[in-house]
């Protein structure tokens, strides 16, 4: 048995070079030990959008994401259809006092909020809203379609 460590923030070459190998034991141990199905959501399936009404993808899928909202919102949290309009749902995770900044040495993404967007089957199932900073990304939030529970999305975003 050999153990490497391997850096992976910022990410090493070893790591990039490895990272689909590890993702793929990952996929395997999940599904053997916890019984994740194999459709649970991959790499593939997971957008990071700024937070900007700028942005086309983040204007383009904003109704999909505060209905989400909403539905999760009075289905886990027992909330009242007012409590989670789309007012709401900007005032608590799309209004941030974060600017956006792009760093030469920072990561690719810039710094800033943005919303990791969990896709299957080309509907939004998931959302983690997340800041992303100069020494840590800051989980905000996280909510998801009730109906894909099963998938553990919560668990697998904080893994992510």
């Amino acid at each position: 048995l050999k153990v490497r460590v391997v850096r992976s923030s910022p990410p090493s070459s070893q790591f990039k070079a490895t990272f689909q190998e590890s993702y793929q034991v990952y996929k395997r141990y999940q599904m053997v030990v916890h019984k994740d199905p194999p459709d649970k959501p991959t790499i593939n399936q997971v957008r990071l959008v700024p937070v900007s009404f700028e942005d086309p993808q983040f204007k383009s899928s904003f109704n999909q994401s505060a209905t989400l909202f909403a539905k999760y919102q009075m289905s886990v949290h027992k909330d009242t259809p007012s409590d989670c309009g789309e007012n709401e749902f900007t005032r608590f995770l799309c209004d941030s006092p974060l600017e956006a900044e792009h760093s030469p040495n920072g990561p690719e993404c810039g710094y800033g909020s943005f919303h990791q967007q969990y896709w299957l089957d080309g509907k939004i199932i998931a959302v983690g809203v997340i800041d992303i900073l100069p020494y840590c990304v800051s989980s905000v939030y996280l909510y998801y379609d009730p109906d894909f529970s099963f998938l553990s999305l919560g668990v697998y975003s904080a893994l992510r």
